[in-house]
């Protein structure tokens, strides 16, 4: 799973976004936001700070889950890290 996180981090910072990320806390995230969910697509957001928030657009399949892209925005400024490429 460690691998999937440094490819989450290093995904994010690639994009240009050099804020602080955390693979883990990102995977986790979104793990706890679709428990329970019906299979489809979702957007959802996480605050990260006064200024800072985490857009997820992902797929929820039976046993896993596709996460397409993250749009960072950060004080206004926007990154968006397509994970479908």
């Amino acid at each position: 799973m460690e691998e999937l996180y440094q490819l989450i981090e290093e995904k994010i910072r690639n994009a240009g976004y050099n804020g602080v990320v955390d693979g883990e806390e990102i995977y986790s995230e979104i793990c706890d936001e679709i428990e329970g969910k019906e299979n489809g697509h979702y957007i959802f957001m996480v605050k990260k700070g006064d200024n800072v928030h985490f857009e997820y657009t992902l797929q929820v399949m039976d046993e896993q889950f596709n996460l397409s892209s993250i749009n960072i925005v950060d004080n206004g400024v926007s990154t968006l890290v397509n994970f479908d490429e």
